[in-house]
C-alpha cells in the first residue's frame, strides 16, 4: 500500500510502499478514504514528542481518519465489514495517511451519516480534545465563561461550537478568523493584532489554550481565583507525568520544565492542565450525535489529494488555516 512516512526525526516525509498491516483480535481493518492533517502531526515529525512517545522507523503519518471496514478481527463485537467508521487511533498505533490502517475497535465510532468522508476525518483529533477539555478537565456548566485561544483553528472552531452547545459564555481570540469565530457561536472575539486579549478578559471561568508560551502565560491574568486552564500546547508538568505514570526521572524533568507555570498557578489560584489527548470511540459516538443533529458542524479550509500531502503539511504549518485540512486518500 502507498503510505506517507519519515525515516527519521526531521526529516521530510516520502511516499513509500508497505504492507497492508495484519489485523489483530480486537482490530478492524480500514480502507482509509480521508485522512486530517493536525499540528501533532508535525510535532511527531520533529521529534519534539519523543519524552513522551516511542516509535520506530520508517514511522506513517496521520493521526485521525474515515473510511471503510474491509475485515474484522475474530473477537470484533461491534462492526462489520462494510461499516463506514470514523477515529483517532491510539497513540503506538498512528498511521493515517495512507491507504490502510489497522485500528481497535474501541477507537472508533460509526461515521455520522450526514457528513461526507472528508468531513469525518476532520473531526477526531479536534473533537476528542475539546470534549475532553469541556468535559472531563473543566466540566462546563451553564453560564461560566469559557476563552478559547485560536477560534479559528481546528481545535478552536470545534470547541466554540460544543461550549455554546454546553451552555457557556465563549470569548475566543482570532484575527482573519474573527468573522468564522462569530459564525460558531462566540459571542465576544478578541482580535489579538489590535487587541491584549489579557487586558479585555477578566475573570473567566477557565481557558483552553492551543498556543502555548506567551500565550499561555498571560492568560493567567484572564482566569478569576480557583478557575481552571488547559493546554495542548503548554509543557507537561509533574502532575500530568504521575498521571501517565511516566516514572520518576521524567516527572522530575517535567516539573522543573513547568517551574513557571506551577508559579503561576500559586500566585493566581489557578490550576493548570497539560491535555495530552486519549483515544476513546466511546466519546466519538457522543460527537456523532451532536453532528447528525446538525448542532455542531465540520469546518474545513481546504482539501488536498493524496498525492499532495506535502504542499498540504507546508499550508497547515503556515498556520493559515481556518478550520481542518484534509487529505482525500481514496477518491
Amino acid at each position: 500500500m502507498r503510505a506517507f512516512v519519515i525515516e527519521a526525526y526531521k526529516k521530510e516525509p516520502a511516499f513509500i510502499d508497505r504492507p497492508v498491516p495484519n489485523v489483530g483480535s480486537n482490530e478492524v481493518l480500514v480502507r482509509i478514504h480521508a485522512a486530517s492533517i493536525n499540528p501533532l502531526d508535525t510535532k511527531i515529525r520533529k521529534g519534539e514528542l519523543k519524552l513522551l512517545l516511542h516509535y520506530d522507523m520508517p514511522l506513517t503519518l496521520g493521526n485521525d481518519f474515515a473510511g471503510t471496514i474491509i475485515e474484522v478481527g475474530k473477537d470484533v463485537t461491534k462492526f462489520n465489514v462494510g461499516d463506514e467508521v470514523y477515529g483517532r487511533p491510539r497513540s503506538n498505533k498512528i498511521g493515517t495517511f495512507a491507504e490502510y490502517l489497522s485500528v481497535h475497535e474501541h477507537d472508533i465510532a460509526i461515521k455520522p451519516k450526514n457528513l461526507s468522508f472528508e468531513e469525518a476525518a476532520s473531526i477526531p483529533l479536534v473533537g476528542l480534545t475539546a470534549y475532553q477539555a469541556l468535559y472531563d478537565i473543566l466540566k462546563v456548566k451553564n453560564n461560566q465563561k469559557i476563552l478559547i485561544h485560536a477560534g479559528s483553528g481546528g481545535v478552536g472552531t470545534f470547541a466554540i461550537q460544543l461550549a455554546k452547545e454546553m451552555g457557556a459564555y465563549v470569548a475566543t481570540t482570532a484575527s482573519e478568523g474573527s468573522n468564522l469565530a462569530k459564525s460558531l457561536g462566540a459571542d465576544e472575539v478578541i482580535n489579538y493584532k489590535i487587541e491584549k486579549f489579557e487586558e479585555v478578559i477578566k475573570n473567566y471561568d477557565a481557558v483552553i489554550d492551543s498556543i502555548g508560551g506567551a500565550t499561555l502565560e498571560k492568560s493567567f491574568l484572564t482566569v478569576k481565583k480557583g478557575g481552571k486552564i488547559v493546554s495542548i500546547a503548554g509543557t507537561p508538568n509533574g502532575r500530568f507525568a504521575k498521571k501517565m505514570g511516566l516514572g520518576y526521572f521524567k516527572k522530575m524533568l517535567f516539573s522543573l520544565a513547568s517551574t513557571k507555570l506551577t508559579s503561576l498557578e500559586k500566585k493566581h489560584d489557578v490550576e493548570y492542565t497539560f491535555l495530552f489527548m486519549k483515544h476513546s470511540g466511546q466519546q466519538l459516538q457522543v460527537l456523532s450525535e451532536l453532528l447528525e443533529s446538525g448542532k455542531i458542524k465540520p469546518t474545513i479550509d481546504r482539501i488536498f489529494r493524496f498525492e499532495e500531502a506535502t504542499k498540504a503539511i507546508n499550508y497547515v504549518e503556515t498556520g493559515k488555516a481556518k478550520g481542518k485540512v484534509v487529505l482525500t486518500i481514496v477518491e
